[in-house]
């Protein structure tokens, strides 16, 4: 089923998500009621009532994605229904309502990335900031007053930066001359201690802006309850799709979609089998979907993204354990910075 047709001249045009076709191909017929756990722009709620869901809720940690989408929320009356919460909740807020599938495009929107004024790009100088809800410690509060070693272990954990301990050390050395205060202080200081990038590699400040994003967001953590939460909320044959934009996500969804389908690496002689819980998930993409060469040229945002679908079989939700399926053992949850 082709995505809705959408004019990318017009101002007025909603978001178009990325790998929006291959999702449209691989859950159609499109009915019953759908959650849709990363509402941002509400390009993935418009689609799957315009293919036919008969509602779909949509959920935002962020209060200005739902302020916006109040502007044309009328546009389908009852059906489509907002909600301030976070997609780790999604079995509560879903209720009494057997869901018939869930989608989640995890990370940071680009409407967020193009807000200088919310901190999350080092391309565009704004206050160091990157708190998706606007509330809680921010990326200052961490890079100003987390021990060094908490700082180096975050940019590790959650950026896969190699020079997480010369990274974190610069970060209180120049902290105690003046603390930082904006997303350009913050690069400036990386371009300095980092090599320069040849063509092609990332820019010095990519993998520690990501992961203090993830840190303040408790982004892995929230993916976590939010498999987990799917899984309690899915009515048997209900579609789990989620689309990821870096290793770490996808890491854990691939984990999780193989452990809950039983489909993860049996036990060797070093490691005993482990009784397996009933199948909970049928894996309908085993291996991540990516876009087409025409998506990849027309929308450079496409590029690392992959998308994983499973649909719930009549298996009772069981337990998860976070760690196996790669959410990293770094306890931020108590701050340290603050």
């Amino acid at each position: 089923m082709a995505a809705p047709s959408i004019d990318p001249a017009d101002p007025n045009a909603p978001h178009i998500p990325v790998l929006l076709d291959p999702i449209l191909d691989r859950i159609s017929p499109v009915s019953g009621v759908w959650l849709d756990g990363t509402f941002g722009a509400g390009g993935y709620s418009r689609a799957l009532l315009e293919a036919g869901a008969d509602k779909v809720i949509g959920v935002d940690r962020d209060p200005e994605a739902l302020e916006r989408a109040a502007r044309w929320q009328g546009e389908y009356g009852a059906r489509l229904e907002l909600v301030d919460g976070r997609f780790g909740d999604l079995d509560r807020i879903a209720g009494t309502a057997a869901l018939d599938g869930v989608v989640l495009d995890i990370g940071v929107s680009s409407m967020q990335i193009d807000q200088a004024e919310r901190g999350f790009s080092f391309l565009r100088d704004g206050p160091l900031d990157m708190r998706m809800e606007q509330s809680g410690p921010s990326a200052a509060d961490i890079v100003n007053h987390a021990p060094e070693q908490m700082i180096a272990d975050i940019l590790f954990q959650f950026g896969e930066e190699r020079a997480s301990r010369r990274i974190a050390k610069a970060i209180v050395m120049d902290r105690k001359l003046q603390e930082f205060t904006t997303t350009r202080q913050l690069a400036g200081m990386l371009e300095r201690i980092l090599p320069r990038p040849k063509p092609g590699q990332p820019h010095a400040a990519t993998r520690t802006f990501q992961a203090l994003r993830i840190a303040v967001n408790d982004e892995l953590g929230e993916l976590a309850r939010g498999l987990q939460a799917a899984e309690r909320a899915l009515k048997p044959g209900g579609l789990l799709v989620v689309v990821t934009f870096h290793s770490l996500e996808d890491r854990m969804v691939k984990r999780f979609m193989q452990e809950r389908s039983g489909g993860a690496p049996k036990g060797n002689r070093y490691a005993p089998v482990q009784e397996a819980d009933e199948p909970a998930f049928d894996e309908v993409s085993r291996k991540g979907v990516v876009g087409s060469a025409a998506e990849l040229a027309a929308n450079p945002r496409a590029r690392s993204a992959k998308l994983r679908i499973a649909r719930r079989t009549e298996a009772p939700a069981g337990p998860v354990d976070f760690h196996a399926i790669g959410l990293p053992k770094l306890d931020i949850s108590k701050g340290g910075w603050t």
